[in-house]
């Protein structure tokens, strides 16, 4: 027999069942029994992953208490993902580009307003061509205030034929990240709402010139 508050006391730290077969050298029909008899509600794969990697509960908190340069920071931050952002990423909250205010500014949001710890931030940097490693590094760092070690991953990819597009990539792309895929679901509930509130007006914008809504506006607010 297993108690019903070891099991729910070592479920709730985030063992998963078979985490608790081998700390109480039980198999996992055995937890499963138990915990059925206990009516223990079990977590999904991916609540249990996410539980596992996150004990001590999520590595962020959101800021519901905006001033106005809050409220300035949420809508800059979200703006910013929308257009620059790895929406497609399920690993968590991505976004690259070279322009170092940018980076700068969304770093001050995942901050400030989810208040994610500068520790659980992580960076990468891709350089094109024949670029000065050693400078693109030193620049970031200094941008950033961080050691090379912190850097992360430098990759480094050849350009093909001629054009102009290593010069606009001097120093390379920076991508910043928050590996958690809870924020990042909050970030894109966040994101729908604003993208329906941005359709809405420019719908009313385009009816008030031209007296009617086009469909495929009437559709994007629809859904």
């Amino acid at each position: 027999m297993i108690a019903k508050n070891t099991l729910k006391k070592l479920y709730k730290r985030g063992f998963s069942m078979s985490d608790i077969a081998k700390k109480l050298h039980v198999s996992i029909n055995t937890v499963s029994y138990w915990m059925d008899k206990a009516h223990l509600e079990r977590r999904s794969i991916r609540d249990a992953a996410y539980k596992k990697h996150n004990p001590h509960g999520d590595p962020f908190q959101m800021n519901l208490r905006l001033g106005h340069y809050d409220q300035f920071l949420i809508g800059l931050g979200l703006g910013l993902f929308w257009g620059e952002g790895m929406k497609n990423s399920k690993s968590g909250v991505r976004l690259g580009n070279t322009d170092p205010f940018l980076i700068l500014y969304f770093r001050e949001f995942l901050e400030r307003i989810c208040r994610v710890k500068r520790e659980k931030i992580k960076y990468s940097l891709q350089l094109f061509g024949d670029v000065d490693k050693k400078e693109a590094v030193n620049f970031w760092c200094d941008v950033l205030g961080i050691k090379a070690h912190e850097l992360g991953k430098i990759s480094e990819v050849k350009l093909r034929g001629r054009g102009t597009y290593k010069k606009k990539n001097i120093l390379g792309v920076l991508q910043i990240a928050c590996h958690n895929t809870k924020l990042k679901g909050i970030i894109d509930t966040l994101l729908r709402t604003l993208k329906m509130s941005s359709y809405a007006v420019v719908a009313q914008l385009v009816e008030h010139v031209h007296g009617e809504t086009p469909k495929h506006l009437a559709q994007m607010i629809e859904n």
